[in-house]
């Protein structure tokens, strides 16, 4: 893979607004915002269902630019609600809990569609060379 590359998953506006889903360079992933929109808002009116199709997106990001989870350092989620917290708090613990990135969470006046409630960013760092088995000293 190349260290730089740029992914697309599709989404509605990457093209029409001009944006990558995620981008990749060198070592480091960036995810742009993730929301719970396929053809139309997944589970509408749900935040832990947008929070959990949010994060898929984002995660499949990383992967399709070398990635994994465990690659992942950092997360911000955006709620329309405060009220959301604890069940949008329960499904990162849920997704990143092994993980354990550097996570924000803030609450804003309102997301690009009317029925979103939460919208993801995730990046990740790659380690510089493959993780190496190590032998315990005798």
């Amino acid at each position: 893979m190349s260290p730089d590359a740029r992914h697309s998953s599709g989404g509605p506006w990457e093209d029409s607004f001009g944006y990558s889903r995620a981008v990749r360079t060198g070592r480091r992933i960036l995810v742009s915002g993730c929301t719970a929109v396929r053809d139309g808002v997944l589970a509408d009116g749900d935040p832990a269902g947008q929070a959990r199709a949010a994060m898929q997106t984002a995660i499949e990001a990383v992967e399709a630019l070398g990635g994994t989870l465990a690659d992942v350092v950092r997360t911000r989620m955006y709620l329309v609600h405060r009220v959301d917290a604890p069940a949008v708090g329960e499904v990162h613990r849920e997704v990143f809990g092994e993980v354990r990135p550097a996570a924000t969470m803030v609450v804003v006046e309102s997301l690009l569609e009317p029925e979103l409630l939460v919208e993801v960013e995730v990046e990740a760092e790659l380690a510089a060379t493959p993780p190496q088995a190590v032998e315990a000293a005798p």
